[in-house]
């Protein structure tokens, strides 16, 4: 046994991590393995300084990085049917859900957000991976449609950031249902003309990425995210072949054509508002001019005279 695990009582251990590690002292970042003070880290928005790899943040920070001033209002998302199946594998699906609300705070998996980017009126939806993966049920769908509608009732554009392992198995047909809910809620956004910007984030997988994740008007990724349908893992074993490095990387997707731009946590703010300006500027130069339409009917073509051959004569 270690004499780190071997703290007495009463003294606090700084290198235990306690839930989401916010209880400790230094964090060792999965990148580059360095051991970070934990206020550096808060300082740069959970992006390690020696190697710029990008940590996952909750909810709470991401809507506090984006929104001026970090204020915004969270929307109430209607509450769908519980454990419709009745599902149970270790323990029921109600005790999994209550114990991932305990830990995380959030009813589910996505919250949505109203408030401005520099000056600007968006609505923000946000998946967060510590409830459950990330994963999609009835629920998500339900958020979804609900930041949809509250786009177009303030004729806002629609910004979603991904993390999410895919569909929740608890919900069975009932969760890939979603994949085509969530993307006609994408469609209602576009043909309302608004702005639909998705961040993909590490990781973002699964009929997530199936769905409303590869479907924005600008697809934005940060640093390092993993992003596909299957894991590199499972690709690897049935194509039986090595994949190239770096494959399913934010980066590797932009030089394919899958990914827009890869923004650094920093810049994601900045990089938004430019976006949003002018996609709103396009979107209304592209909008029909407004007025009656007047249709003037088609005007006779001049008939030639008819000729008779000799014989009709």
């Amino acid at each position: 046994m270690s004499w780190l695990s071997n703290i007495p009582p009463g003294i606090k251990n700084i290198f235990k991590r306690e839930d989401d590690g916010n209880d400790t002292l230094w964090t060792k970042c999965s990148g580059c393995g360095e051991m970070i003070f934990q206020r550096d880290l808060d300082a740069t928005h959970q992006v390690c300084p020696a190697c710029n790899h990008h940590l996952p943040i909750g909810p709470a920070e991401r809507f506090g990085l984006v929104f001026d001033n970090g204020e915004y209002t969270l929307l109430d998302i209607p509450e769908p049917v519980q454990d419709p199946l009745k599902f149970r594998d270790e323990k029921k699906y109600t005790d999994r859900l209550r114990e991932n609300r305990k830990k995380t705070g959030q009813n589910d998996a996505m919250q949505v957000a109203v408030g401005t980017i520099d000056g600007a009126d968006v609505v923000v939806a946000i998946e967060n991976f510590s409830f459950m993966g990330g994963s999609m049920g009835l629920a998500l769908g339900e958020a979804m449609l609900k930041a949809a509608e509250e786009a177009i009732a303030r004729k806002a554009p629609l910004i979603v950031f991904t993390a999410s392992g895919g569909a929740r198995m608890q919900e069975g047909i009932l969760s890939l249902m979603q994949m085509p809910r969530t993307t006609v809620a994408v469609q209602m956004v576009k043909e309302a003309r608004l702005p639909y910007i998705v961040g993909l984030t590490h990781p973002t997988t699964g009929g997530v990425t199936a769905s409303f994740a590869m479907l924005g008007d600008v697809n934005l990724a940060e640093p390092g995210a993993l992003i596909g349908f299957a894991g590199p893992r499972v690709i690897e074993q049935t194509i039986r072949e090595k994949l190239p490095e770096g494959f399913q990387r934010a980066e590797f997707l932009v030089d394919k054509g899958m990914v827009d731009l890869v923004v650094a946590r920093k810049d994601l703010k900045e990089t938004l508002s430019k976006l949003i300006r002018v996609l709103i500027k396009e979107r209304r130069r592209a909008a029909p001019a407004a007025g009656p339409v007047t249709i003037e009917p088609p005007k006779p073509e001049p008939s030639e005279p008819v000729k008779l051959d000799k014989a009709a004569e």
